[in-house]
């Protein structure tokens, strides 16, 4: 199998969220690789050679060749390995749009407010980003309704590219409710998603490759304190 899929080397970091979607999305194609943990504070001449103009995780080396940005890594992985197991996008051109839209949204509407929930200076800051973070969440129980027509996953009856994309953060979305009071997927207001957390969490893949959620809870606590002893320093 090594020698038929080429060489893959996996630049990330364990709190990463993009660098778990592709994790995940590797996971899903039975794909082996090399995990490179990288050390953020300290970055390596590879990640700097790897990923020049953000300098950030993920990036997949295939062969030689860096891909970067998770969502990109994502679809590379389904075009590059188009024969093993099922296609994360759809095979309807007019589908995948929806599925890249969507994706674009989670990226835009709920991750970008998620990062400032944690990298907050203020409470207000962070109350602010809650709130979008709930609007958000409301508009993606709709998506799942429109994606999946009534069946398990984004995908429909298996997991597809908004599975992964959404999914990569799920063990954040468990650790919400200990961090700051209340469910980001709750039962009674976003019911869909809510079932959703719970039968991609049992995945295989998911088992295999997201984070502890206590884990995830003690390192979003410390991102928490020290973006506040900031402000107070400031």
């Amino acid at each position: 199998m090594a020698g038929e899929q080429g060489e893959l080397k996996l630049i990330g970091q364990w709190g990463s969220a993009f660098v778990t979607r592709v994790k995940l999305a590797l996971q899903l194609k039975g794909l082996s690789y090399k995990s490179v943990e990288e050390d953020l504070r300290n970055k390596s001449e590879l990640l700097l050679r790897s990923n020049p103009v953000h300098k950030a995780v993920p990036v997949l080396i295939h062969n030689g060749k860096p891909v970067c940005e998770s969502q990109i890594i994502l679809q590379y992985i389904d075009e590059a390995f188009a024969g093993v197991s099922p296609p994360l996008l759809p095979a309807d051109p007019y589908q995948r749009s929806v599925a890249r839209f969507w994706a674009a949204y989670i990226e835009d509407k709920l991750v970008a407010p998620w990062d400032r929930v944690f990298r907050a200076r203020t409470d207000e800051e962070r109350n602010e980003a809650l709130k979008q973070m709930s609007a958000a969440v409301e508009a993606l129980e709709g998506a799942l309704e429109e994606c999946s027509k009534g069946k398990c996953f984004f995908g429909g009856d298996s997991v597809g590219y908004l599975d992964v994309v959404l999914g990569g953060a799920a063990s954040y979305a468990k650790a919400h409710e200990p961090l700051f009071g209340a469910k980001l997927f709750d039962a009674a207001r976003t019911p869909r998603l809510a079932a959703w957390l719970d039968r991609f969490c049992e995945l295989d893949a998911a088992t295999a490759m997201l984070q502890d959620v206590d884990g995830v809870v003690e390192y979003s606590r410390m991102l928490i304190a020290k973006n506040s002893a900031r402000a107070s320093n400031n």
